[in-house]
């Protein structure tokens, strides 16, 4: 008997049933893929850092090094397992040419180090996870140039100055633990030993990794104060290993976050939406429910009636959506097996999207089991008498008909039909406005990130052009001559010179510990604060957002500096964000500590007319070895793989919403007219025709659809701000604010969310032309 019930109702309402089914199988599949994604992220990091033997604290250093102070340092330490020291050859981007390429890497924003193979930890990796092995002539290059210059096996790099050239044929691919992700401006490529001597004897611009393995992690932190408070190398950032791990799971870390988010508002959508089609059903089927009730069929058997047929339609479509979801996952781990790795299939590898799966099954069924429990409100008498539930309608007396000021009788009619059953239309409302804001919020966060005014995230002022000059002997002779270049020349609108060095401070624990500030002129170029303002005077020091919470400090404190032996109070004048070198960076406006010098840097701006590449090119030529960059290459290139995974990111989810719009308002209209039928038959007979009907019914979902935009776009530009702004803090960005396009946000989107409802409220009207009188007295 159940058999023949599932049946005829499959029969009856089978656009529903399928409409459902669909549903709660791309749930189950969303679900399954995302938390797919997160342990094979997690999997593949572990196995990435285990294989790799990733060093837990790392000092970058440009400069000579006494290695006989590093080992003193480290015997003495009790926290330090092993230690060693790597040598990394910088090869400017004007002497390096990758593949086929005539043009040398002047315009990217990388530093490329040339480093052998490390003996003791920190191995570099090839796509095998296996360490790599070169022999002479041969090349390892980073994942991140094999993507960005359509590198294959085979092709030529090319390391080439005034008299001096060496040719390298590409044999495998590097991972990096260290340095994968395409935020960090550092890449390594792998030569053989005797190649490296070569380079070494001919550009001779060495920078080195003093890297340490810790016995405990724990300790992490008062090894760091450890190090900083001794006088060991420091020209440059520091990282540890929790910043690894951040920095290589962000991206699609990001990417499984938004996919799980969206399931989760999928399975929140299917529930409401079963909601909806159970009270339908139990509406419909009233009479027979209340007959059942008189002949002595159990309250509880009739309940399981109507439950079976949602748990089959559950069941089925949570075991397809996980079926699927193992075609499907190669589309969303592909860039982890690339970057990372692939790690060994563990059992949480099955049972976590299993479990995840489940749980959608389960929610759903305990959901039709909560709305269920209407039936104790069914009585025989009442059944029987009145044959229906009936709506419960609000009255709406300043939409009387006789006050009508919208013109068109039908339009008014749908307008007022909403507000007269808001209860029946929050549905439709709450699911539009999740579609506007799951298309919105990844469009407004990609055109942020490719954006120039992103760069005030980095802690970087805006400005048409920003040169990077690298530590070198001759660095200040270098430097004063490309400031003394810039100020002569004519196309050069305004100009901020700016130098990054360590400095000294007191901490809360009165002990010594350094830190890199960036000194220079900050009324010329601008950078959005979080809180204060730049420093502007000599006692003031904005701080990063991340020195300011580890170090506890907000507007008007007073933080100790050491200068020249003497201590300085420094008054904390404003907070900023910047995801660069670790997030842990201040602005001051002091003398320039040449000794502890890190690196130097130009920020200008031209005048109007006046061609951006042609002046990159320029100063290229003219400040050799330095970078040379405009704001939005440096972004690409920074960002350029996270650009990509968001913007895939961004087109399934505007398909995603754009399919649930169809989708439910297909369901709801459907399901709202069979409710509605005898009403429409009264409406017919009464001279209402077709079209006037249909227009009503378009009126009602557009008046929906339009508050539901209007609202889901405000959600999306406030808490859609908040939880990216989340994200993003882990890295030193605590408080994002979007960059919209409105054509793009506010109108185009938009109507094309609008054009998809009406045409699917159209289609699923055409069921009112076979809607009488005669039937419904039938």
């Amino acid at each position: 008997m159940l058999i023949k019930m599932l049946k005829k109702d499959y029969n009856r309402k089978k656009s529903i049933t399928i409409t459902l089914f669909f549903f709660i199988m791309l749930s189950a599949l969303l679900v399954a893929s995302g938390s797919n994604m997160i342990v094979e992220l997690s999997n593949s990091l572990q196995t990435l850092f285990t294989k790799s033997n990733t060093p837990h604290f790392v000092q970058m250093h440009a400069g000579e090094i006494n290695q006989s102070e590093i080992d003193a340092f480290t015997s003495e330490n009790r926290h330090v397992k092993s230690q060693q020291t790597v040598e990394m050859i910088n090869v400017g981007g004007s002497n390096l040419y990758l593949g086929d390429s005539s043009t040398p890497e002047v315009s990217s924003v990388m530093d490329h180090y040339f480093v052998r193979k490390n003996d003791s930890f920190d191995f570099l990796l090839d796509l095998e996870s296996e360490v790599i092995e070169v022999d002479s002539g041969e090349i390892a290059v980073p994942i991140y140039n094999m993507q960005q210059n359509n590198l294959e096996i085979g092709d030529n790099v090319r390391v080439a100055g005034e008299d001096f050239e060496m040719k390298f044929t590409v044999v495998d691919f590097v991972r990096d633990a260290q340095m994968n992700p395409s935020i960090i401006n550092s890449k390594r490529f792998v030569v053989n030993e005797e190649d490296f001597a070569m380079l070494q004897r001919n550009f001779g611009e060495s920078e080195y990794l003093i890297e340490f393995l810790l016995t405990d992690l724990d300790q992490l932190t008062d090894f760091r104060n450890a190090y900083q408070s001794s006088n060991l190398p420091m020209a440059g950032p520091s990282v540890d290993f929790p910043l690894f791990q951040t920095l290589n799971g962000l991206t699609d870390g990001i990417v499984a976050v938004v996919v799980i988010l969206v399931s989760l508002l999928l399975i929140l959508l299917a529930i409401l939406c079963i909601r909806f089609t159970l009270l339908a059903a139990m509406e419909e089927d009233y009479r027979e429910i209340g007959i059942m009730k008189a002949i002595g069929i159990e309250q509880n058997a009739i309940k399981k009636l109507y439950l079976w047929k949602y748990v089959i339609i559950a069941a089925i479509a949570s075991i397809t959506g996980y079926l699927l979801s193992l075609f499907i996952n190669p589309l969303f781990t592909g860039n982890i097996m690339l970057y990372l790795g692939t790690a060994e299939k563990s059992m949480l590898l099955s049972v976590i999207p299993i479990l995840a799966v489940s749980l959608v099954f389960l929610i759903v069924v305990s959901y039709c089991m909560l709305v269920l429990r209407r039936f104790n409100k069914i009585t025989v008498v009442k059944a029987l008498r009145s044959g229906n539930i009936g709506d419960v309608q609000t009255r709406v007396t300043f939409l009387a008909l006789s006050k009508n000021r919208l013109g068109n009788i039908n339009i008014f009619l749908g307008v007022k039909d909403v507000f007269q059953r808001f209860k029946i239309y929050l549905l439709l409302f709450f699911v539009f406005l999740v579609c506007a804001f799951i298309m919105i919020v990844p469009i407004n966060l990609l055109r942020t990130i490719q954006s120039p005014s992103f760069s005030t995230y980095m802690g970087i002022e805006q400005s048409d052009i920003r040169i990077d000059l690298q530590l070198s002997d001759d660095i200040n002779q270098d430097f004063n001559n490309m400031l003394d270049y810039i100020e002569n020349d004519r196309d050069v609108e305004q100009f901020s010179p700016m130098v990054t060095s360590l400095y000294e401070f007191i901490n809360s624990d009165r002990n010594l510990e350094k830190m890199a500030i960036e000194t220079g002129d900050y009324s010329i170029f601008s950078l959005k604060y979080l809180e204060g303002s730049p420093p502007l005077n000599e006692n003031e020091i904005a701080l990063s957002y991340l020195n300011s919470s580890e170090l506890s400090k907000g507007i008007g404190d007073n933080l100790m500096l050491i200068l020249d032996g003497d201590t300085r109070e420094m008054v904390v004048s404003g907070i900023f964000q910047d995801v660069t070198n670790g997030g842990r960076t201040a602005k001051a406006m002091l003398p320039i500590n040449e000794e502890a010098a890190l690196w130097y840097e130009v920020s200008l701006n031209l005048k109007p007319g006046v061609s951006i590449n042609e002046k990159m090119v320029e100063y290229s030529n003219a400040f050799y070895p330095a970078k040379v960059t405009d704001l939005e290459g440096y972004l690409t290139d920074t960002f350029g793989n996270t650009i990509d995974q968001l913007r895939l990111v961004t087109i399934l989810a505007i398909m995603i919403a754009l399919f649930i719009a169809v989708l439910i308002t297909a369901l709801f209209t459907r399901m709202l007219i069979a409710k509605d039928s005898q009403q429409i038959a009264v409406m017919k007979s009464i001279g209402f025709t077709l079209n006037d009907i249909r227009l009503q019914y378009a009126t009602r979902t557009m008046s929906v659809l339009i508050i539901g935009i209007i609202l889901g776009t405000i959600i999306a530009n406030t808490i859609g701000e908040q939880l990216v702004s989340v994200f993003m803090s882990l890295m030193g960005a605590s408080k994002i604010e979007f960059v919209i396009d409105p054509m793009l946000a506010y109108f185009l989107f938009p109507l094309l969310l609008m054009i998809t409802v009406t045409i699917t409220t159209l289609r699923s009207t055409a069921s009112i032309k076979n809607t009488s009188i005669a039937e419904m007295r039938a």
